[in-house]
């Protein structure tokens, strides 16, 4: 009977981490406009000050989005277009409005090794041009394999920079090691120099930009100024995708611990928990391969308020997660089948938009 209890317990422990499979798609309290349309894999955009956007296409094309019209940026830096590589995020300095600075993750083929890995640079545009140009950090050495770059880019309160890359499909080899780039969350100055606070400075031959490591692929990453935190989701193998809240120096697992399993259906571990390695808030089983995440401060939406908004890929929706005591207490299905949802913002007039691959991007707009 013991043995049973315990095994009654597991099964509910999983159930309340990897709720909220049974989604409701919500289609009867909003619509949607689309805003930008003809873009392929819109992988990030921001708004600047006057309402117009900049958006990344993973091809490797910038494009200022202003009245109705794209104009492509040019002077971008040799982008390496291999697999889940190319240009991804970009995101405006705090103070944009009076230093002008941009910076964007893209892939790379600089450096030691063949094939490419993530770097992240600033820039300034002038006459729809990049200039400026300053390359603040470049993961090594590259891969060959196509996966797993990552990457987004936030800033906090303070103007410190966050980032992220993924383990480059060497998950024996990166995501656990600090001496090695990949697998990881890191922090900066708005300069590209090193916080002296950073976790591991003073760790030896440690990367020091690294805030955080044990990640897979992580595609979401969000400051909640309210709350001053960092949350990441990342995409786990088949099964085990997670939503993780991002503490300095800590260790989120890969691949000592996961919820998923190979594609192809063996076992990665027998563990999902160890002492010292961060368990996710939340878990999606079967994958829904996340890619964006925004949280919503906006008052447009009634109950969205304090919600995560998360892209699904696979299933091609945008999943609202609403969040009580840190945790996942249900979600619901927006932009149900409308196409893979690879990025998300909320605009400055707190309207929700959602990059859609092979759609464009889109505004949500409440009918009541």
């Amino acid at each position: 009977m013991t043995k049973v209890k315990h095994l009654l317990s597991i099964v509910l422990l999983l159930h309340f981490f990897a709720c909220a499979q049974d989604k409701n798609t919500n289609v009867a309290n909003y619509e949607y406009e689309t805003v930008v349309n003809d873009l392929e894999i819109p992988w990030g955009f921001v708004f600047l000050p006057d309402n117009s956007m900049l958006i990344t296409e993973k091809a490797g094309t910038l494009i200022h989005f202003k009245n109705g019209k794209k104009t492509e940026i040019t002077g971008l830096p040799a982008i390496k277009r291999h697999g889940q590589g190319g240009l991804m995020d970009i995101a405006l300095h705090p103070d944009y409005k009076n230093n002008g600075w941009i910076y964007f993750t893209y892939a790379s083929a600089e450096g030691e090794g063949s094939g490419a890995n993530t770097a992240l640079m600033r820039a300034k545009i002038s006459n729809n041009t990049l200039t400026n140009k300053e390359l603040l950090y470049k993961a090594t050495p590259n891969f060959s394999g196509p996966d797993h770059f990552g990457s987004r880019i936030i800033f906090d309160k303070n103007n410190y920079l966050f980032f992220s890359i993924g383990e480059r499909g060497e998950r024996d080899l990166n995501p656990q090691d600090l001496t090695r780039d990949g697998g990881k969350i890191y922090r900066l100055k708005d300069d590209g120099s090193i916080p002296a606070d950073n976790p591991f400075v003073n760790t030896p031959n440690a990367k020091k930009a690294i805030y955080t490591y044990g990640h897979r692929n992580p595609q979401g990453l969000i400051y909640i100024e309210e709350t001053n935190s960092i949350w990441s989701h990342e995409h786990g193998p088949k099964g085990g995708d997670e939503i993780n809240i991002i503490e300095a120096g800590k260790n989120y697992g890969w691949p000592v611990i996961t919820y998923g399993i190979n594609y192809w259906g063996t076992k990665i571990t027998d563990i999902t928990e160890k002492e010292g390695m961060e368990q996710p808030i939340h878990y999606w089983t079967p994958s829904i391969a996340p890619s964006g995440m925004c949280y919503v401060t906006s008052d447009k939406y009634k109950g969205w308020k304090g919600n995560i908004l998360v892209g699904s890929l696979r299933f091609q929706y945008l999943d609202r997660c609403v969040i009580k005591n840190n945790k996942v207490v249900y979600e619901e299905k927006l932009l149900d089948n409308l196409g893979r949802v690879r990025s998300v913002v909320q605009g400055p007039d707190g309207y929700i938009y959602a990059g859609v691959e092979n759609v464009g991007i889109v505004k949500i707009i409440p009918k009541n």
